[in-house]
């Protein structure tokens, strides 16, 4: 399968602190990919490498098969859409007029700002000004811009980290059905279930290395230390390890009636994590 992106031995440096070290990883097309980290572990500094705003230390860094640099022609850069902190929006316009503005600019018909609106639930709020927008709002309007054009390839850094449950549920719907139309993502977060809600793999980001890289269930059954759940009759609660001795525990609950239900507890990506690095996600 294609890969759409290409990282080879990629370092960045800051002065004495490195925040990159010979990280290695592809995206091939139509992937969903989920960069996992708690804040500094570099994520955003590779979103900003991978969209040419920072220049690699040392690697090779390739998108759409050639060397990255190039996306700072137009035509290139007009494949791909951008979420990070810097919203760009001009406060004193209103939603509409902004977006229009971008879809000028992306050569995209404007009928296409109202389908963006939809995605990230702001029918209805087209007129607004964006300077009265709440942070969370703000933050729609600029995934909306994102989207707009329909990009090959789409970098969210911290897609939903000002938005509420309800409003996140919404864009990840939206997120999916933008990846099954054949865009290819690629998105940093600290959250654990949106990782697990969007992402064919997911790389574990600690210290700007990647530690383990693979689909969510495989990290959670290769490299977890799953356990099982027993409730007795009683209410009690008991915790088995998945081997010999905790079969025969099991057995003698259902010899002798106490046994109400069994669970399996797969460790979570946050926990995983945790056992890695010592850190959490948050």
């Amino acid at each position: 399968m294609e890969n759409i992106i290409e990282v080879r031995s990629l370092v960045k440096s800051f002065g004495n602190k490195t925040a990159l070290k010979n990280v290695d990883f592809n995206v091939r097309k139509g992937e969903t990919i989920g960069f996992l980290g708690p804040s500094g572990s570099g994520k955003t500094t590779t979103i900003k490498i991978l969209t040419a705003q920072l220049a690699p230390t040392a690697g090779d860094v390739r998108v759409f098969g050639e060397p990255v640099d190039q996306l700072k022609d137009p035509a290139r850069m007009s494949r791909i859409g951008i979420l990070t902190d810097n919203s760009g929006l001009y406060d004193r316009l209103t939603i509409a007029d902004n977006l229009g503005l971008y879809a000028d600019l992306y050569g995209t018909d404007r009928r296409r700002v109202a389908e963006a609106l939809e995605m990230v639930s702001l029918t209805g709020e087209e007129k607004t000004p964006v300077q009265k927008l709440s942070k969370g709002m703000k933050q729609r309007v600029t995934l909306a811009r994102a989207i707009l054009h329909k990009p090959d390839l789409l970098f969210l850094d911290e897609p939903t980290s000002a938005l509420d449950p309800v409003n996140t549920r919404n864009i990840h719907e939206g997120l999916k059905e933008l990846n099954r139309a054949g865009t290819t993502i690629f998105l940093t977060t600290h959250d654990m279930n949106e990782a697990e809600s969007l992402c064919d793999r997911v790389a574990f980001l600690h210290d700007g290395e990647i530690r383990l890289f693979d689909t969510p269930q495989n990290l959670r059954t290769g490299q977890g230390r799953p356990t099982i759940s027993v409730l007795l009759k009683d209410r009690q609660t008991v915790t088995v390890e998945p081997n010999a001795d905790g079969a025969a525990v099991i057995a003698g609950y259902m010899e002798s009636g106490e046994l109400l239900t069994i669970h399996s507890n797969e460790p979570t990506l946050g926990d995983l994590f945790v056992q890695l690095t010592g850190r959490k996600l948050g």
